[in-house]
C-alpha cells in the first residue's frame, strides 16, 4: 500500500511430520524480503513501520543495498509457479548442494539429469558414493 514492491525468493520444501510428507512453497531466506526503492526520492522509513516488517538491514544510516543484479538474476530464475529454478545451470560432473530431503545441505556430485527433471547425485558416505535420486529443482550447482 505505500508504493514498494516486494519480492521474496521461495523454494518447495519437504517436510516429514508423523509418518506424512508434505511439499509446499518457503522463502529461500526465510525473514528476508527483497524491495526496490530509491533512497534519495522514496521515504523508505516507512517501511521499518510496516506490519510484519522487523526492519530494514543498515549500513549507518542509510538501508544497505544488495549486489547490483543479483535480485534481476533470482527474478529472472523464477518459474511461472513463483518458485526459484536454478537447475538450468546443472551439468553432469558438477559439484551440486542438495537443498531438502534427509540428504539437505549435504555436496554431491551430478550423475546423470534426464529431460523430465530427474537428478542423480552422488553423495560421499561412509567411504563410498551413493547413488540418490531426486527433483533437480532440489539442487544448486556450487563453483
Amino acid at each position: 500500500m505505500q508504493g514498494f514492491h516486494p519480492f521474496t525468493p521461495r523454494r518447495e520444501k519437504t517436510t516429514r511430520h508423523a509418518r506424512r510428507i508434505e511439499t509446499r512453497p518457503a522463502a529461500y531466506f526465510p525473514g528476508y524480503m527483497f524491495i526496490a526503492l530509491d533512497v534519495a526520492l522514496q521515504r523508505w522509513r516507512s517501511v521499518n513501520g510496516t506490519f510484519g516488517v522487523r526492519s530494514l538491514i543498515m549500513q549507518g544510516e542509510r538501508p544497505l543495498p544488495v549486489p547490483s543484479g543479483l535480485v534481476e538474476r533470482f527474478i529472472a530464475l523464477t518459474g511461472r509457479d513463483g518458485l526459484l529454478d536454478f537447475s538450468g545451470g546443472l551439468a553432469a560432473g558438477a559439484s551440486v548442494r542438495i537443498l531438502s530431503g534427509p540428504f539437505a545441505e549435504m555436496i554431491g556430485r551430478l550423475d546423470r539429469l534426464d529431460p523430465a527433471g530427474r537428478a542423480r547425485v552422488l553423495v560421499a558416505i561412509m567411504n563410498g558414493e551413493i547413488p540418490v535420486d531426486m527433483d533437480s529443482r532440489e539442487l544448486v550447482a556450487i563453483a
